[in-house]
């Protein structure tokens, strides 16, 4: 084993990495803790650590960098015990580095069952900045709160936002230039259907769909049937089709069970639970629970669920006409989520989309497409007046696709925005 680790470390000390974009996401270069960065497969989290070895390469020496991925079929079959062979690997290539802070960048550490004892032992005993990735977040922030409490910070990386999808193809951002607005409406036209995920970016349509596709397939088999043991196959991709397909739609374990028991499947209530905790946990869905006082309370409530990306409504949806307001509020949801895991919605006589606080201040949110109809217009306010009495706050935001402007609604205030400026613009 330790050959082949030797090998692989010397390997990737001679690459020279391919380019990548800077993220949004601010992960520090140089810390005392150990750093984690978990999401789901093929956010882009390789990448980021590519990005943060490139600019370290500039000011150290790069036989100081170590890099291994354990998704390396290789390391197929790595145990725990084996990973002293990576350490000691290194030392044999470098003896000389014994003296010296080294920076060990691991991909996909969760493929190595006991992975967090190896690496809060050389954390403790080595001179050492580690960075590690994960796709799964249960199984990481559980061993990270048993093994690693008070080493580590942790930082959960998405698809590309509106930003980094701008910044990927090259595209200006200049608000107040007619033609930097004609490429950046442009692109957002292609970002909400197709979505963030790197590696779909400017193929064509059926290769997208396939590359998307086999993303799931690997949610599916990777992080679910083979780490749980799942038999129930079936039912499983039943459910991810629902997800996917019924982003942004309120869910009741309940009447969902009595559903697909109608349709022939064999579960009781617990799978179901299980499974959409499972798909959770692989960063695939999330789920958003009403607003009450008390975690009771939001428990009996159905509760509304989105997908990480919007691209992957298209593996499964094969009507030709894409549903704007379900795809408009996931992208809402996806930039709120990526700032607060406190996301809900609120159901007093009349719904709102999101309520959540982000940076101290308390945000209302509405989603919809087209207000031109009078009676949406005046639901959409209506609804964000009444939530902003619930809340107590003096303002509100209605995200549409064209109307811009301020409402007076008595002494409080209705801000319309487009939802590509929103993206643009929210912090």
């Amino acid at each position: 084993m330790r050959e082949i680790f030797r090998r692989i470390i010397t390997d990737f000390q001679e690459r020279s990495l391919r380019a990548t974009i800077k993220r949004d996401v601010q992960v520090p270069l140089f810390s005392d803790k150990i750093i984690t960065l978990i999401g789901v497969r093929r956010c882009g989290k390789t990448s980021i650590l590519y990005k943060m070895i490139e600019e370290l390469r500039e000011s150290i020496d790069s036989k100081n960098i170590v890099y291994v991925n354990f998704e390396d079929d290789r390391l197929m079959g790595t145990t725990v015990g084996d990973l002293d062979d990576l350490i000691e690997g290194y030392f044999e290539l470098y003896p000389e580095k014994r003296d010296e802070k080294i920076y060990l960048f691991v991909d996909e550490v969760q493929n190595i069952p006991g992975w967090e004892v190896f690496i809060r032992r050389i954390y403790d005993t080595l001179n050492i900045q580690i960075v590690i990735t994960g796709s799964s977040s249960k199984l990481l922030s559980s061993e990270i709160a048993t093994s690693l409490r008070g080493r580590t910070l942790t930082y959960e990386i998405f698809p590309f936002s509106f930003k980094e999808y701008l910044r990927f193809k090259n595209i200006t951002v200049n608000l107040d230039s007619s033609k930097s607005l004609s490429f950046i409406k442009h692109s957002f036209e292609e970002y909400l259907i197709c979505g963030g995920f790197p590696e779909t970016i400017g193929q064509e349509g059926s290769l997208q769909k396939r590359i998307l596709s086999d993303y799931v397939n690997l949610i599916v088999y990777k992080d679910l049937i083979e780490r749980y043991g799942i038999t129930n196959t079936a039912l499983l991709k039943h459910l991810i089709k629902y997800a996917f397909v019924n982003m942004a739609t309120s869910v009741s374990i309940t009447k969902l069970y009595n559903d697909f028991k109608s349709n022939g499947f064999k579960l009781g209530k617990e799978t179901l639970f299980d499974y959409f905790g499972y798909l959770e946990e692989a960063y695939a869905i999330f789920s958003v629970p009403i607003f009450r006082s008390s975690v009771r309370e939001e428990q009996r409530n159905p509760k509304k669920i989105y997908a990480i990306d919007n691209g992957l409504r298209a593996v499964y949806d094969a009507s030709f006409s894409p549903d704007y307001s379900k795809l408009y509020e996931n992208l809402v949801f996806l930039a709120l989520r990526s700032k607060t895991h406190e996301v809900y919605y609120i159901k007093e006589r009349q719904e709102i989309d999101f309520y959540c606080v982000i940076n101290g201040e308390k945000q209302l949110i509405n989603v919809s497409v087209d207000i031109t109809n009078p009676d949406t217009f005046e639901r959409e306010i209506n609804s964000l007046a009444e939530g902003m009495e619930f809340i107590g706050v003096d303002n509100s935001v209605l995200i549409t696709k064209e109307r811009e402007g301020s409402i007076s609604v008595g002494e409080k205030i209705v801000y319309c925005t487009p939802l590509w400026k929103w993206l643009l613009t929210h912090d």
